[in-house]
């Protein structure tokens, strides 16, 4: 596959799950702690690598989606898009991710905001990058 780059972001990360992460332009500077749920010490004000992919991964489908809507001129008029991302052991060892993407729609039918959600997930540049390499749940709520 050949990638015609657009942009490029770059972070630099120090002390791993307990560290530091931030963007090289600055834009992003966050310190990490591992949860309690995950034995660590849970140190209040910081984030996890979950929060972080969570954050990116809506907002990069929600981006999916307006285009999507644009394309076959629906109006997408305050949707959302909630994306929670969880951790844990795999049964061939080692650790990994799944992903619920939830996603709430209004003023369009289920069917419309079916067919939305599904494209987006097509065009995604996240979804890409996660097809058959983690789970990724989608639940669309037509209101």
């Amino acid at each position: 596959m050949s990638l015609k780059i657009l942009f490029t972001a770059t972070s630099t990360a120090t002390g791993g799950r307990n560290g530091h992460s931030e963007a090289s332009d600055g834009s992003v500077k966050v310190d990490l702690s591992v949860p309690k749920e995950m034995g660590g010490p849970g140190k209040p004000n910081t984030t996890t690598p979950e929060h972080l992919f969570a954050t990116g991964y809506a907002a990069c489908f929600s981006g999916a989606l307006d285009l999507v809507a644009k394309q076959k001129k629906l109006d997408l008029v305050d949707a959302t898009v909630t994306c929670s991302v969880s951790i844990g052991s795999q049964s061939e060892g080692g650790y990994g991710l799944a992903a619920k993407m939830h996603v709430k729609t209004q003023g369009i039918s289920e069917t419309d905001a079916e067919q939305l959600v599904q494209e987006a997930h097509r065009i995604c540049p996240y979804s890409n990058a996660t097809r058959n390499n983690m789970q990724v749940e989608l639940e669309i709520e037509a209101v």
